[in-house]
């Protein structure tokens, strides 16, 4: 590394939790390289990182094979450009942050052009596609891989890869005391609190939060005292939530930028698949978990994927633990249901607080990013 030019990474996130991931190892990596220069796609984050952004991608989150091709158009259009600020500006390294396809084929464009690649958080070849392993292991110079039992599919085809550590380990630390939290937020701690995380794409907020609503609507009929908070995330407007809102016969707390501060005061969570669950595991609070997709697209996803489970708790600890609605099965009667249980069964809310300790504990240590970072800057010395 020369001491005189400074080094360039560029950065490829496609969605909240993978810019959330890339906005933290930037900052882990300023404090040991204060000139290091980010560029790149992604988030309002990456941004209050000091990355330099030519696209947002929230324009482009979205999940599912429709909606995939609802925005193809868009998201090739966004590939070219990330493509054409490999070429004009030459990075150092290339980190791809999850969003699994785009950044494939970004990957494979910056190897053809003699771009080092760095891909963090792997493609859930355990879940499905394993052949995927070889596909990704030509386009990359290294994977990193946030869950331990991830590197033997790598090491099987020869792939270099790394375990780093789960980031949400450093990130999930409430900024308040549950206490503290609760007087910021007006909330009362005598009666119950149930959080609404309807997730971080558009499309997931319009799909989710309807259910979530009707359900929350029922639980206020069983507990007339019981509160309602929404942690909002980056990605979503005000005017989205607004318009369901709006509509609510409840009054529900949004509160924005403090994700894990709301989490902790709440006695039981709705929640979306994805990151936050594993998020609202590490702070040990019971929930369950609901996702609906595009009726073609969950036709192909059951073809196709190999897993017994898609709640992040659940994977990880390897059995059932945390209650699972998917497309049918997410209705507002049931979703009630399930939370009416938690808030009215302490044995069964404290034996799910039992099982996420586990799930904490098999994610391992802090110090993910500090690995991440670590890893970085092997491959930048190479």
């Amino acid at each position: 590394m020369s001491a005189n030019v400074p080094l360039k990474i560029c950065f490829s996130a496609g969605e909240s939790s993978g810019e959330q991931h890339a906005a933290h190892l930037f900052l882990e990596l300023k404090t040991q390289l204060p000139d290091l220069i980010g560029i790149g796609m992604g988030g309002v984050k990456m941004a209050q990182a000091g990355i330099s952004l030519c696209y947002d991608s929230s324009q482009i989150a979205v999940i599912g094979v429709v909606e995939v091709l609802k925005h193809y158009a868009e998201i090739r259009r966004t590939l070219k450009r990330m493509q054409q600020l490999l070429l004009n500006e030459r990075p150092d390294l290339l980190i791809c942050v999850d969003y699994k396809e785009f950044n494939y084929q970004l990957a494979k464009f910056a190897k053809r052009n003699g771009i080092k690649v760095l891909f963090y958080v792997s493609p859930q070849v355990w879940a499905w596609r394993k052949n995927r392993v070889k596909k990704f292991g030509a386009v990359i110079d290294m994977m990193a891989v946030i869950f331990p039992f991830e590197t033997a599919y790598y090491e099987a085809e020869n792939v270099p890869v790394r375990y780093v550590g789960h980031p949400s380990v450093d990130k999930v630390i409430p900024t308040f005391t549950k206490t503290d939290a609760l007087e910021k937020f007006s909330l009362n701690q005598n009666a119950p609190i149930i959080g609404l995380v309807a997730g971080s794409r558009t499309n997931e907020i319009k799909r989710l939060l309807p259910v979530m609503l009707a359900a929350a609507e029922r639980l206020k009929l069983d507990f007339p005292d019981c509160q309602f908070v929404l942690p909002q995330a980056d990605s979503i407007s005000d005017e989205l939530i607004q318009t369901y809102l709006n509509h609510a016969n409840i009054n529900v707390t949004v509160i924005k930028n403090q994700p894990y501060d709301v989490m902790q005061c709440c006695d039981a969570i709705m929640t979306c698949s994805g990151t936050a669950t594993l998020e609202i595991a590490l702070l040990g609070v019971p929930m369950v978990i609901c996702y609906r997709l595009n009726p073609l697209t969950y036709q192909l996803g059951k073809r196709l994927v190999n897993i017994r489970f898609i709640g992040l708790p659940n994977i990880v600890f390897g059995e059932s633990i945390v209650p699972e609605l998917i497309q049918h099965d997410a209705t507002a009667a049931n979703l009630a249901t399930e939370i009416h249980r938690l808030l009215t069964n302490s044995e069964a809310a404290q034996n799910c607080r039992a099982d996420l300790q586990i799930v904490r504990e098999k994610l391992g240590q802090r110090g993910g990013i500090q690995n991440m970072a670590a890893l970085v800057l092997e491959l930048l010395q190479r």
